[in-house]
């Protein structure tokens, strides 16, 4: 389990040039293996390694002190690590009975070193181990970013994958300086990916801050989305909270978060509109009204307009929750499903003699290939048309160039070209498609026009006393106008067809 780090500034919204220690970084193993690891610095033996934290992969072993403080997207090579103490005891018996103690060698506890001569290389510890270079493979250092954290984060629940997340952002104008307000947390996915939508640097008085305030329901991922948020250094970003909001609503302490933008990851989005409003809900059938009920605060922003995204897997959702829009008075209603295709970008290699590659078309890649291949074809048709023995009886010497390429002549000049630059560049879409993630509502709940902001419109914007409108101005007028702008324009003109003639005049004389 990772420590609880404290950041004065996420790594997720500003990472800086390079690595740091104590700070979350995303090792990339492949094109889709992503591992988060917090970076440690190296003080002593860790987990039995001499060299402090090492992480273990496929492609070798990586010491955290080979991935600190190196620019972001370096390559990293595998080192070779020493295990020192790792999985060896001191083994001590005692015979009470005989007296006497076991013949096994018995080694020092502050002992770090193995039979390969560690202690002579670490001597007491004070001098940093000289890692060597493994040749087993490399890995790259990457920031950690939504798009990274949502392909290697731990699921708990449906994610939202990257492009549901960036068309929703984009869709409910999510910007710095927003308010937002999610409920169903979940996996944390798009949390993060809001987070960095709405950040707009550090807090200045006066300045409004983007906020996004956060609902889990259920407890177990409450606790664990709180620790990630407290790691990950989104604490002053990201307000968790633990609450039903079928039930207890949006507020924050008993205050209006006042939103802009609101996202709804709920299996019954509907049940949640209501309070979702700029008045108080009213009381569906068969509930009573507390007596002295409290005033209510809307979690929305008064003085704008809100933009509304539900999250639903099933068209029978959908159907429910764009009723309860309607009857909300939500406007601009509509559904949108997201289908992402990836497009692949390859080299179309084609030849006779190329290895057996995966994607390669074995074919003629042009007229002077098949007539060699022909040619070979031939020749080895009339070698196994020869007699076996010759005259004296002895076997005839085999070519040993056909022994030596396997019954294939190589290419002349073709081994040295690299393979990777051989061939056309051809882009191809992905052989499977997800055609559905979750269908996608989106609407907006205009802001309320009162009579002060009538008044306010009227003072700025006069209807009725405008003095260049076609409505009011005549056709004699109209024209009076233009007419007076074309010789205003034919003015200039000649002035200008003046001047010119006079500087010219200036310089020939």
């Amino acid at each position: 389990m990772a420590p609880t780090l404290q950041h004065t500034v996420s790594p997720f919204l500003e990472p800086g040039p390079r690595t740091k220690p104590n700070s979350l970084a995303v090792l990339q193993l492949s094109r889709d293996n992503f591992v988060p690891v917090y970076l440690q610095e190296a003080s002593g033996e860790h987990d039995g390694y001499v060299e402090g934290a090492v992480i273990n992969t496929r492609y070798g072993s990586f010491p955290h002190s080979t991935l600190l403080n190196v620019p972001w997207g370096s390559q990293v090579r595998a080192s070779k690590v020493d295990t020192g103490s790792r999985g060896r005891k001191r083994k001590r018996q005692l015979d009470e009975e005989a007296g006497c103690e076991t013949s096994e060698p018995i080694e020092d506890e502050n002992e770090k070193g193995n039979s390969n001569g560690a202690d002579k290389e670490h001597g007491d510890g004070d001098e940093a181990k000289q890692l060597v270079t493994d040749a087993s493979g490399f890995i790259h250092v990457l920031p950690p970013t939504p798009e990274i954290w949502t392909t290697s984060l731990p699921h708990r629940t449906q994610v939202v994958y990257t492009p549901d997340a960036s068309y929703i952002l984009h869709r409910i104008r999510a910007r710095p300086g927003s308010t937002l307000i999610e409920a169903g947390a979940g996996s944390g996915s798009f949390t993060h990916a809001s987070a960095r939508a709405v950040y707009n640097g550090s807090p200045v008085e006066g300045k409004r801050q983007g906020r996004v305030f956060s609902f889990e329901f259920h407890e177990e991922r409450y606790h664990k989305m709180k620790k990630e948020l407290s790691d990950h250094g989104l604490d002053g970003v990201v307000t968790l909270t633990h609450r039903d909001v079928y039930a207890g609503g949006f507020l924050v302490g008993g205050k209006s978060p006042e939103a802009d933008a609101v996202f709804l990851d709920l299996p019954a989005p509907w049940e949640a509109l209501p309070l979702l409003s700029r008045q108080r809900p009213q009381l569906k059938e068969g509930e009573v009204g507390e007596a002295g009920a409290k005033p209510w605060v809307s979690p929305l922003h008064p003085k704008k307009s809100v933009l509304l995204c539900t999250f639903s897997p099933c068209i029978e959702q959908v159907t429910r929750t764009v009723s309860a829009l309607r009857h909300l008075g939500w406007v601009d209603i509509e559904m949108v499903e997201i289908a992402n295709r990836k497009l692949h970008t390859a080299r179309d290699r084609v030849g006779l003699y190329l290895p057996v590659d995966r994607g390669v078309n074995n074919s003629a890649k042009d007229v002077e290939e098949a007539i060699t291949k022909l040619t070979e074809i031939e020749e080895r048709f009339r070698e196994n048309a020869r007699p076996k023995q010759s005259a004296d009886g002895t076997e005839p010497a085999k070519q040993e160039s056909k022994a030596a390429t396997n019954g294939k002549t190589p290419m002349n000049g073709a081994a040295l070209k690299y393979p990777w630059l051989d061939g056309r560049l051809v882009t191809r879409g992905e052989p499977e498609i997800k055609t559905h993630t979750s269908y996608l509502v989106f609407a907006v709940l205009p802001m309320v026009w009162t009579e002060e902001d009538e008044a306010v419109a009227m003072a700025k914007y006069p209807l009725g006393r405008e003095r260049f409108v076609v409505s009011v101005m005549g056709k004699a007028s109209m024209k009076e106008e233009r007419r007076e702008a074309m010789q205003q324009k034919q003015g200039n003109r000649k002035s200008r067809r003046k001047d010119r003639d006079e500087k010219l005049a200036e310089v020939e004389g």
